[in-house]
């Protein structure tokens, strides 16, 4: 058959179905204004939960100083080539050894990507000898980088989400399997779950090396800026920072930024540095995001009341929601999930209620992400968010929760683009 004929009878995959009537409101929407708690949307100004600016820099008055100082000074374009051959400079360096120094790593090695920075460290570190244990509801990031280990023929074993019984019994069948083949283990996990805001549980994960030999790779992209006493992450809230072996973080969250970094001792830093292709055959972090990203950290370490004020919203967020009856699953970070029943059908009402009655745009997760009957709406704080905020937040969940039990929102799914 022909591809572009397979494509089109397929009516664009599993989401892609209903594009003609989502696209631009349910998928792919157009926030405009300065990036904040308030934005517009379709012309209307919008209560804005669903944006990873953690701590407010995306606006920060220093912060664009610093991205437009970069871009006059460098261009868009500096520096030239990749790192290895002609984009290297001291700006680069000194980001690395900030990034390491913060997550207490002797060495780090700065990514122009998060998402494909982790399939290619997955697909550097390892061999078709090696065997990696995950958790289940790993980022896809992680799943693509196993699908290359898998493709090279190398072994893999999931365990349940943060079933530690289960965890166990998968380092022990990876141990017994690397036995045979000469090769080594690598578990990897995340430090916070972006969907459902809970911890992968670092600290028993780091317990069973003492009968295990394997190597821990972490995913920290919403832990840095978040977790732990100087933003350093899930590792250091847990106190085991010197026990997780491969610390990776991206600039996409509580950096307001783009490109990731990997952070490990120097030999495998060094290895990943010059083996990873996906850095060695792309061009060099602009400069203009490096002198950005410089000036994010800095702000971060001197201003621990952003990372204060993220977690008072948090908090009181998070509160309200349980003392009214919600569901917000088992979440221990700022990500703040709202569990519902419904369909697609009674998702899509509500969400357009949200926006063009009570002026509230927040995410929505619904079939086929998630199993039929379920809603989550996905709440996120940040430090620019008020208590005045959450209040009205908790007045409008309250009101559309009733209107989703009295069936005023089984009628049927206006196509928004009409």
């Amino acid at each position: 058959m022909d591809i572009f004929e397979r494509i089109k009878a397929d009516a664009g995959g599993p989401i892609g179905q209903y594009m003609k009537e989502a696209h631009g409101y349910f998928a792919f929407p157009k926030l405009e204004g300065t990036i904040g708690p308030r934005m517009k949307f379709r012309g209307k100004m919008m209560l804005n939960w669903s944006l990873n600016n953690y701590l407010g820099l995306a606006a920060h008055p220093e912060v664009i100083e610093a991205d437009a100082k970069g871009a006059s000074e460098f261009g868009m374009a500096s520096p030239m080539g990749a790192r290895m051959m002609s984009g290297q400079t001291k700006y680069h360096e000194e980001l690395e050894h900030k990034m390491a120094e913060w997550v207490s790593k002797p060495d780090a090695f700065l990514l122009n990507f998060g998402y494909q920075g982790m399939v290619s460290i997955i697909d550097t570190l390892t061999t078709a000898r090696d065997v990696i244990v995950y958790d289940s509801e790993s980022h896809a990031c992680i799943i693509d980088g196993l699908l290359i280990h898998k493709a090279k023929g190398g072994k893999r074993f999931v365990f349940p989400h943060n079933n530690m019984e289960n965890c166990r019994k998968q380092l022990e069948r990876a141990t017994k399997w690397a036995e045979q083949t000469g090769g080594g283990v690598l578990l990897i996990t995340e430090g916070v779950f972006g969907m459902k805001g809970d911890l992968g549980r670092l600290d028993e994960i780091v317990a069973m090396k003492k009968d295990f030999n394997f190597r821990i790779l972490v995913d920290d992209a919403h832990g840095l800026g978040t977790m732990g006493p100087t933003g350093a992450g899930t590792p250091e809230h847990f106190g085991v920072s010197d026990q997780i072996d491969i610390h990776f973080a991206t600039y996409a969250k509580s950096m307001a930024g783009i490109g990731a970094f990997v952070a490990s001792d120097p030999e495998i830093v060094n290895f990943l540095r010059y083996n990873m292709r996906s850095q060695l055959y792309a061009k060099s972090l602009p400069m203009p995001m490096v002198m950005g990203a410089l000036k994010r950290y800095e702000l971060i370490k001197a201003h621990p009341e952003y990372r204060e004020k993220l977690w008072t919203i948090t908090r009181a967020l998070q509160k309200g929601f349980v003392e009214n009856g919600f569901n917000i699953g088992v979440t221990q970070s700022p990500v703040t999930p709202i569990y519902l029943k419904g369909g697609p059908e009674q998702a899509t009402n509500l969400v357009a209620d949200l926006r063009e009655n009570y002026g509230l745009f927040c995410s929505v997760v619904t079939y086929p992400v998630i199993p039929r009957g379920e809603i989550i709406l996905r709440i996120i704080p940040t430090a620019c968010h008020t208590l005045e905020d959450v209040e009205f937040t908790h007045d409008c969940f309250k009101a559309i929760r009733q209107k989703l039990v009295d069936g005023e929102y089984d009628k049927p799914v206006p196509n928004m683009n009409a």
